[in-house]
């Protein structure tokens, strides 16, 4: 398991996130009470800047931090707040980060707007600085982040799922927004397309890395270290790469069983004790965890090039602790 943390990680851009949060801040203020208010209370639920911190990273990597690095990553934060906003409107979740969720506490309308004007807050950003790049690259990211969450809500209707459709999935849920955090900050500081698009694919590789270490830890981890219960993907009836791996390594009619377990959501602790024990048994976990390892291999190689730096030695970290961390 990875010693290192994101703070670690983030060290060599701890002052450029705390001059950051001043920045954010102000780019989130209104003159309407009410969504000030609300505002504040999103920023009581800040996170640990992963987004910010990579933007910066693949800044001072690609060439140096610059102001149009923080015009990236508070673009890339309020788009990202928004979506988390819009999510837990959508999930119906009551909590966010240990604090009660925007629609817990103003119903879902509220939410809603809150997550309109998040997010057009950060068009007008770009709008404003004249970053047209920026534009083109979270447009693509909202893009393909809507698509993936309703290609995964089709399947999850039809209870099919295979492995190019799970890729598909993931990369466009989860890989999108960090390919383009890295992407952000290597427009920022450089002219070269070949850097800019390294940086992106950087991002991709390792947001793919990162899902797939995300759902053998659903598998593996006690729920004390997740925060959630172990096998909760099962209980809500997602087929992940360990599955999907396990199931190629077992009898056809084994594996007919499991999914139709899977596929039922049951809630039964015999079932899910049942699904974790097939994947176990058949290799799905050491098989998923091998192919984010892979992946993660395939990242670090696309940025090695890049001139030695306390930043490209922090992505490499990066890409690391995405595959080897307990949560």
């Amino acid at each position: 398991m990875s010693t290192t943390s994101i703070k670690d990680i983030s060290a060599s851009v701890s002052s450029d996130l705390e001059r950051f949060d001043v920045y954010l801040r102000e780019q989130m203020r209104s003159q309407t009470a009410l969504l000030d208010t609300v505002v504040r209370y999103i920023l009581r639920q800040q996170g640990k800047r992963v987004r910010p911190a990579l933007v910066f990273l693949a800044a001072g990597a690609t060439g140096g931090i610059t102001d149009r690095s923080y015009v990236g990553a508070a673009m890339v934060e309020l788009l990202h707040t928004a979506t988390l906003v819009h999510d837990d409107v959508v999930d119906q979740a009551d909590e966010r980060r240990g604090l009660a969720s925007i629609n817990a506490v103003w119903k879902n309308k509220i939410a809603v707007l809150v997550g309109d004007y998040l997010l057009s807050k950060g068009l007008l950003i770009a709008v404003h600085h004249q970053e047209f790049d920026y534009l083109r690259v979270t447009s693509e990211a909202v893009r393909r982040m809507a698509e993936g969450e309703l290609l995964q809500i089709q399947k999850s209707r039809q209870k099919t799922m295979d492995e190019e459709t799970y890729f598909k999935i993931i990369s466009d849920k989860t890989a999108s927004l960090i390919s383009t955090c890295c992407e952000v900050g290597a427009i920022s500081a450089t002219e070269d397309p070949l850097i800019r698009s390294a940086l992106s694919e950087f991002g991709e590789l390792v947001g793919l890395a990162f899902q797939i270490r995300d759902d053998v830890l659903d598998y593996t981890s006690r729920s004390s270290i997740l925060g959630k219960p172990v096998g909760n993907d099962i209980r809500e009836g997602k087929i992940t790469l360990p599955l999907l791996y396990a199931a190629r390594n077992a009898p056809s009619s084994e594996a007919k069983d499991t999914f139709k377990i899977v596929k039922s959501k049951s809630g039964n602790r015999k079932d899910v004790e049942a699904v974790v024990r097939f994947v176990v048994s058949n290799n799905g976990i050491q098989l998923a965890q091998e192919k984010a390892v892979e992946l993660q291999q395939q990242a670090i190689a696309k940025i090695v090039s890049l001139p030695d730096s306390v930043y490209k030695t922090a992505l490499i970290d990066f890409a690391q602790f995405v595959v080897t961390r307990a949560k």
